[in-house]
């Protein structure tokens, strides 16, 4: 029963990790209400198996029908790689409390700004180019990398609005690289914690299939339906996610 519910889970994550991205905050939810006794770095890692898997599916589907502009991809890309398997580390280390705590708080800043904002994404016009788009790639690849590695639930809305809001991405642009660094970060912290043997590989095969059936209807609605949509659903997650996680955070 358990192995199903959380399938059902990875499911829904993947069909909102697609679109918007925030499916971090259905699929680590769930897996800590069902085994509440179990190393969270256990199980961050299990939740990497599916995400990988999904953000996989996605990212190959986006870079099909989405050019992907890769002078702020790459560079994100690599230090996103490199500093999620940093914050991976640190999750063997340290609490992810305080995190927990900030996160509904970020989140109300980012849609409040969002909503303010009319017309954000709805619109490509590239904003930085040569060195300054390399060097905010870099940053941004840092900073949400480490967040992905250390905890990890909303990885993929931060990453998207980082692209409309600093690089002058539309939604549907922006979700497709932010699929593509959210790969990275997720084989990044997957391979840390599969060395440090915190991966229950049976539940994160399941867990990754459902994931990945999840993905492929996410990925189809949104190419379909373009940025408009993608930026509704957009909205309408990261409200979500700030109830679920002030929840979990302040009241649970």
């Amino acid at each position: 029963m358990e192995f199903a519910f959380l399938a059902a889970a990875a499911f829904l994550a993947g069909m909102i990790d697609a679109v918007a991205g925030g499916g971090g905050l259905v699929q680590v939810p769930a897996l800590f209400s069902t085994y509440p006794n179990m190393s969270p770095a256990t199980l961050i890692g299990t939740t990497k198996v599916a995400s990988l898997a999904g953000t996989s599916n996605a990212a190959f589907r986006f870079a099909r029908k989405v050019r992907i502009y890769w002078g702020a991809t790459g560079p994100a890309m690599l230090a996103a790689f490199v500093f999620s398997m940093a914050g991976a580390w640190t999750l063997t280390m340290i609490p992810a409390e305080p995190l927990r705590k900030a996160l509904p708080f970020v989140l109300l800043i980012l849609l409040v700004y969002t909503v303010v904002k009319k017309d954000l994404g709805t619109e490509h016009a590239p904003a930085l180019s040569g060195g300054r788009e390399r060097l905010a790639a870099l940053l941004v690849g840092a900073a949400i990398g480490f967040y992905d590695g250390v905890f990890g639930p909303g990885t993929g809305s931060f990453l998207m609005i980082v692209f409309v809001r600093v690089f002058g991405y539309d939604f549907l642009h922006a979700s497709a690289s932010a699929k593509i660094v959210n790969l990275a970060t997720n084989l990044a912290a997957l391979l840390l914690l599969s060395a440090k043997g915190h991966v229950w590989w049976q539940l994160g095969i399941v867990m990754a299939l459902a994931n990945v059936a999840g993905s492929q209807v996410g990925s189809k609605l949104a190419l379909r339906h373009g940025s408009r949509f993608v930026r509704k659903v957009f909205i309408a997650v990261v409200i979500a996610l700030i109830v679920k996680t002030a929840y979990d955070a302040f009241l649970r």
